[in-house]
């Protein structure tokens, strides 16, 4: 059963959000928040695995809320959800810690797919917000590092598709692997880069431009 938190400032999508997760049989919806303001007693009471944060919300926003979570729960897992495709925002939420970012306007399946492959490792994304922050960070941003860390082929393929938002089944029906070996070569690319998630994974390998 994977625990989810939803802060998000408009009480109807809220609310059709959280009946929506609870129809799932491995979803269930602990907490469901108009705001921050309260978040740290909230998740000390509660402790979800997954929070849904809206990045525009008023008294603290979403991004605010992102480090101060991460920095005091770490292993909560964070899918920004947002209408906004502003490449500074979704590069502040990342580097704040968000593990995920995708669009209000993504249809249910992705949400729920979001949610499950977050809790595997995977960093799911938007694939209009996976290019955004493939452009934003090959822009002025990126520092022209060249260095593959010495991962094979098959390591840096798996890369590409992280970096480009696909979960860890759409890259294994892809590649035409199995879930596991996925999973396998994931583990390997952490090690190789020194990092401990797929958010992490992602900023390294595009700004040191390994993929």
């Amino acid at each position: 059963m994977i625990k989810v938190f939803i802060y998000d400032d408009n009480a109807s999508r809220r609310e059709s959000l959280g009946m929506l997760l609870d129809s799932y049989p491995n979803i269930f919806v602990t907490g469901n928040f108009p705001n921050c303001l309260h978040m740290m007693e909230q998740i000390t009471g509660l402790q979800p695995d997954v929070i849904l944060m809206d990045i525009q919300m008023p008294g603290i926003s979403g991004i605010e809320a992102v480090k101060q979570i991460n920095k005091q729960f770490p292993n909560i897992k964070i899918i920004m959800q947002t209408v906004f495709e502003d490449e500074e925002k979704i590069f502040d939420a990342l580097r704040f810690g968000a593990g995920g970012y995708l669009l209000k306007k993504d249809n249910p399946e992705k949400i729920v797919s979001a949610i499950e492959d977050i809790m595997q490792g995977g960093a799911p994304m938007t694939p209009v917000i996976a290019n955004k922050v493939l452009q934003f960070f090959r822009g002025e941003h990126s520092d022209h590092t060249a260095n593959d860390y010495g991962l094979s082929d098959r390591e840096k393929a798996v890369l590409k598709f992280l970096v480009e938002g696909k979960s860890y089944k759409m890259i294994a029906e892809t590649m035409c692997i199995s879930y596991h070996t996925v999973n396998s070569h994931v583990r390997k690319i952490y090690d190789k880069l020194q990092v401990h998630s797929a958010g992490e994974a992602v900023n390294k390998a595009v700004r040191q431009n390994i993929v």
